[in-house]
């Protein structure tokens, strides 16, 4: 017998204690299935966040690095940042980010997975993007707080930090060994063939702002 799913909790009050650009702390008092009270309990509310794996025609992948002021270290990313109010799309943010970020673009998109950075205290969505057959087509648009370079790196290269350690963004970790997995089991692997094509993907299912619940 199948057993029921674990029921949600119960707001009995609900406040706002910081309402900032990039986001927004809840504070709230629950009440857990069983009647236990949790009165100091926070959530926080995120924009939908996306991130892409960028590919060149060449097979080298788009890596930036930048310093990361909450672990005090540069490390390697992937081309990611927030879905604004104007986009259209995750698929749209994705495009825009790694344009502003890179200066690469165009290419062929598929969304390959949506994660939550962590359920029990975000409201929020990731979108991985995979993008193959890429090309530079401007310099870098950074805004006057972003200072990141670009790199572009072999398969083995990008695989051989995972595998080190050396990417520690779990949210771009993830879409990653993703990848590299779906290509050494060769799924996907005709989704990824570079024709040289410009094909949107179908990104009705992403045209959410991420939110697990609408405000």
């Amino acid at each position: 017998m199948e057993k029921s799913k674990p029921r949600p909790w119960k707001v009995l009050r609900s406040e706002y204690v910081a309402r900032e650009p990039w986001f927004t702390v809840r504070h709230e008092c629950v009440e857990l299935p069983g009647g236990a009270h949790v009165p100091d309990y926070y959530v926080f509310e995120y924009p939908a966040w996306v991130n892409v794996i960028a590919i060149t025609r060449d097979g080298l992948f788009v890596m930036i690095d930048q310093y990361r002021h909450g672990l005090g270290r540069t490390d390697y990313e992937l081309a990611a940042g927030v879905c604004d109010p104007d986009d259209a799309s995750p698929l749209e943010a994705a495009r825009r980010e790694l344009l502003e970020e890179t200066g690469f673009g165009g290419g062929r998109w598929r969304e390959t997975m949506r994660i939550c950075a962590n359920p029990a205290t975000h409201d929020n969505f990731t979108h991985c993007f995979v993008a193959t057959g890429v090309e530079r087509l401007s310099p870098q648009h950074l805004e006057a707080t972003e200072d990141l370079r670009v790199h572009l790196m072999t398969r083995d290269e990008v695989r051989g930090l995972l595998e080190r350690g050396g990417i520690v963004q779990a949210l771009m970790a993830a879409p990653l060994w993703r990848y590299f997995a779906e290509s050494d089991n060769a799924i996907g692997a005709a989704r990824d063939t570079d024709n040289g094509a410009d094909n949107e993907i179908d990104s009705a299912r992403s045209d959410d702002r991420g939110n697990a619940s609408a405000r």
